[in-house]
This record gives structure tokens, C-alpha cells and sequence, in this order.
């Protein structure tokens, strides 16, 4: 099959490349679902902008900066802040309707932002309107089309440049290889690698997989953010209670009832994720629970269905009335800060691979991400990498080889999950990420006949992980949502960037 132009990934950021790539020649879209299922349906917290009256780009950078504990690059941080404004108002002109009070948006607050700058659409379903909007201009575009239930498994390489790709298409039952001048990692996340996560099931880290394999370069893969409160319910998905909750006054209790967040921060339940997910683990330790409690009650009960239409419907469904009774919480992995190191216009270390939104490390969000700026991410980056792929759009189309034998690990994915629950987790030490690096590198790995898209996903899990073991028992030191028990301090010499590549131990830069 060939393109000129090939996006792997349905989502905010591979729907906004694949617009403004469609003037320019034949855009492939490739979704690992139906094109509904990505991370960017699931984001109800909103997205973020300095467009009210009260708001400057310079406090939205500040506000980007200090979440980032020292690790953010000032100029992708810069280019967030100043091309979101414009972004939101192109949403808006291509028919995405935001929350408004009367003919005005509507902003408001989530934790780590000093101002009301979040815009939220259906109450708690930004991402789903968003996507709905892009899918519908997308659809439009003669030059777009759309390859859906088929997974990324392998990049194509020639001569050290990225040709085109392999997908596992799941209906034919049968590998198909994608020839293409410029291909486009918009994967999204890899939440699946742990036990406990808001990500859907495809979110396994395919892309930072594919890309390590074919030797581009990986950065910031230790900085896995962990929500602080996903619904905790047994045989329950681990719904996402949006920040937003906290932001319009929800309280954090634990099971003796007390509100605890203020022993651990002045901002109390409105400060940083990394440090309320910390604090939930410290207290869940110390009670010997599984769960601490989101409480509001207090609120008024209308305000709550109306705020919060899904997120009270979807408890409601799991038999927890939030005006009633406070909800079970607990953190689960929910974003990953590091990705495929790419530049401020999403070229990978490799010719001819791009990436963007939550698969790519722009540097954007440093060692912590501020609450609903990756809505923004995928929006303006994904503009910025498909103006980007034009310059490959005289390129001839080439045949290219996988990079490597593709064997598979002879475990299964609950182990994987439970080995990076406990030792690649909130809070981690040297030793808990050296045995969990012993126990992979004990894993036999073997070819298979007729692999299907869960063992290419079982083997997207195993690279992943053993990334993220490698990478932060690299980093002595705790930073933003990275937390080392045995070095609890930020250490200056490490206010750097993690980079790793295949055949080669991590680098910082």
C-alpha cells in the first residue's frame, strides 16, 4: 500500500497533521481501533489557553514552567502558550462547541493554573467534542483516508531513513506493509504498561516501541504521570474523576474522614498531580487501604449533574451517587511526559519519522505535565509536525526492510502490568527498578508464526517497560512526577534530559 503522507494514530494530534497535510498530496490514516478509541476521547478535563480577560500568555508559560520542575524547554513551552489562543479560535470556527455563561466562554480553574483558563465542552467531554469536529473536517478532505483496527508493529527503514511502516490489520488477520515519503507517530500513550490506568486498552506504547526498535532516540520516559483520583471500584475501568472536581472545590478524605492534603502541601487538593498522588499513596499506606475518598457533598447536588454530566452519570452506572456519598479514589497511570525526542516541529533523531502529541518528548511539559495542556499539545504540535512533513512531499517512495528479527516475549501482559506496578511506580528505589530489569531480562523471547495484534502489544509493553526501568533508575534524584526513595532531592546535575537509544545506555543532555 502506498501514501505520500502516513499517520499512524486517530487521535487530536495525528486528526490535526492529517488537515493540514491534505493540500499537499495523499494522507493515509491509521487508526489501532475504531477511529473513536483514543486517550482523546477520554480527556474531560478540558484544554487550556490564555484567552480570557484576566489572562496573559506570559502566567499560562509560568504556570506551564514551574509544573515542569526545571525540566521544561522554554521555547516549546513558548510555542504552546502562544499558538493555543489562535488553535482554540480555529476549533471554534471549524464547529467545536464550548461550555459558554450566556454568548461568553466559559474558563475555569484546574489545579497549578493561577487563573481560569480551562474551556471545557459538555460539561466533562472536551475531548470527545473536539475529536468529533476534527473527524467530521477530516472526512472532508478528499486527499484523507482512514485504515481502522490496525496497529503500528514495525517501521520500515532504508538506509537509516524511515520509509513507510508494517500495521497489523485485524480483520484480514494479516501484516500489511505501507510505503510512504513522510510517516507520522501520533500513537499516543502507554498507560497499559501498569496495572491501574484512565488510558484505554490501546493505549500500550506502540509508538515509543516502534521507534526505539528502529533505532531513533528516546527521551524522559521515567516522567510517567499518575492521576490522582481514578474511580476505584473492583471489576470497575479506572474512570478518570477530572481535576476539575478538586478545582471547583471537591475535597480529598481518607478513611478516618479527614481532609489529609494540607499536611502535604499549602495548595492542599489543588496542588500539583505528582504531589497529591504521592500524598494518596502516603496515606493509603499508612491506613493499610487500597483507596482514599473524593468528597462532594458539600456541593450543591444540581451543580454537581450539571458541572459533571458524564463523570456523575458513569458513577451513578458503578452505584456511587456523588451528591450523596463521597467516591473511592486511588492514583493510576495517566500520561507520559517523555516520548519519541523529537524537535519543535516533530522531526524524530530519524529521517523521514515524525511524532506527535503524547508519543513525542518536545519537552513541552518537563517532569510534569500542567493539567490540560495535552489537549493543546496535540492541537498545536500536530499542526506544527503536518507543516513540517511537507518538505518530504517531493521525496520518491522507497521499499525498506523491518530493523530487526521481531520476537516476542513468552509472558503475558498481567505480569508485565503487576511488575511495573510495584517497582515502576509512584514512588521507586535502585533496587525495586534493578530487579524488575533482572526479571525482564530473564523473559525468553521467540519467533512466531502467525502473531495477532495482542502479542505485537504484549511485545509494545515489554520494550516500554524495560525503557522506563533503564531510564529511571538512571536519574538519582526525584523531579516532578519521577520519585526516588533513595534520592528524595532534586540534584542540579541532573536538570537534564534522559536519552536513550538502542545499543546505547542513557545519556542526559
Amino acid at each position: 500500500m502506498d501514501t505520500d503522507f502516513l499517520v499512524i494514530g486517530a487521535g487530536v494530534a495525528g486528526l490535526r497533521a492529517a488537515i493540514e497535510l491534505a493540500a499537499e498530496g495523499q494522507v493515509l490514516v491509521l487508526a489501532k481501533d475504531r477511529i473513536e478509541e483514543s486517550s482523546s476521547q477520554y480527556a474531560q478535563g478540558g484544554i487550556a489557553a490564555a484567552l480570557s480577560d484576566e489572562d496573559q500568555i506570559e502566567l499560562h508559560e509560568q504556570d506551564t514552567l514551574a509544573a515542569g520542575d526545571g525540566l521544561c524547554d522554554p521555547a516549546a513551552v513558548r510555542i504552546l502558550v502562544q499558538e493555543g489562543p489562535r488553535a482554540i479560535e480555529e476549533l471554534i470556527e471549524w464547529g467545536v462547541q464550548f461550555d459558554r455563561e450566556g454568548s461568553k466562554l466559559a474558563f475555569t480553574r484546574e489545579g497549578a493554573h493561577s487563573r481560569r483558563r480551562v474551556l471545557h465542552a459538555h460539561g466533562d467531554s472536551t475531548g470527545r467534542e473536539i475529536l468529533r469536529v476534527l473527524y467530521q473536517k477530516a472526512s472532508s478532505l478528499a486527499n484523507i483516508r482512514f485504515y481502522t483496527f490496525s496497529a503500528v508493529t514495525d517501521l520500515l527503514l532504508s538506509n537509516g531513513e524511515v520509509v513507510g511502516a508494517v500495521a497489523c490489520d485485524e480483520r484480514r488477520g494479516e501484516s500489511i506493509r505501507i510505503r510512504a515519503r513522510a510517516t507520522l507517530l501520533a500513537t499516543g500513550g502507554l498507560g497499559r504498561v501498569y496495572k491501574d490506568t484512565t488510558n484505554p486498552d490501546v493505549a500500550t506504547g506502540d509508538g515509543v516501541a516502534v521507534a526505539y526498535q528502529a533505532g531513533a532516540e528516546i527521551s524522559d520516559l521515567e516522567f510517567v504521570q499518575f492521576h490522582p483520583t481514578a474511580l476505584h471500584l473492583p471489576n470497575a475501568p479506572r474512570f478518570l474523576l477530572s481535576e476539575a472536581l478538586r478545582g471547583e472545590g471537591a475535597y480529598l478524605r481518607n478513611h478516618a474522614g479527614e481532609r489529609f492534603m494540607s499536611r502535604y502541601h499549602p495548595l492542599g487538593e489543588l496542588a500539583p498531580r505528582d504531589v497529591v498522588s504521592r500524598a494518596i499513596v502516603r496515606e493509603m499506606q499508612r491506613e493499610g487501604k487500597d483507596h482514599v475518598f473524593l468528597d462532594l457533598t458539600h456541593l450543591p447536588a444540581d451543580f454537581i449533574r450539571r458541572r459533571f454530566p458524564r463523570i456523575y452519570q458513569t458513577c451513578l452506572e458503578h452505584g456511587i451517587d456523588l451528591t450523596r456519598e463521597p467516591a473511592p479514589v486511588a492514583p493510576a497511570a495517566h500520561y507520559a511526559m517523555g516520548g519519541v525526542r523529537t524537535d519543535l516541529d516533530g522531526r524524530s533523531s530519524l529521517p523521514g519519522l515524525y511524532a506527535a502529541g503524547e508519543v513525542a518528548c518536545t519537552g513541552v511539559h518537563g517532569a510534569n505535565r500542567l493539567a490540560s495542556n495535552s489537549l493543546l499539545e496535540g492541537i498545536v504540535y500536530g499542526a506544527r509536525a503536518g507543516r513540517a512533513m511537507k518538505e518530504r512531499a517531493g521525496y520518491p517512495l522507497r521499499d525498506g526492510e523491518l530493523p530487526d528479527v521481531v520476537l516476542f516475549p513468552q509472558t503475558t501482559e498481567e505480569e508485565l502490568r503487576d511488575l511495573a506496578s510495584a517497582k515502576c511506580g509512584i514512588i521507586r528505589d535502585g533496587n525495586g527498578l534493578r530487579e524488575a530489569l533482572e526479571q525482564l531480562q530473564r523473559i525468553p523471547c521467540t519467533r512466531l508464526q502467525t502473531p495477532n495484534r495482542q502479542v505485537f502489544e504484549l511485545r509494545s509493553i515489554f520494550t516500554v517497560l524495560q525503557l522506563i526501568a533503564q531510564c529511571a533508575l538512571a536519574r538519582e534524584e526525584s523531579r516532578g512526577a519521577h520519585y526516588r526513595a533513595d534520592f528524595p532531592e532534586k540534584r542540579p546535575e541532573f536538570q537534564k534530559h534522559s536519552v536513550i537509544r538502542k545499543g546505547h545506555p542513557v545519556r542526559f543532555v
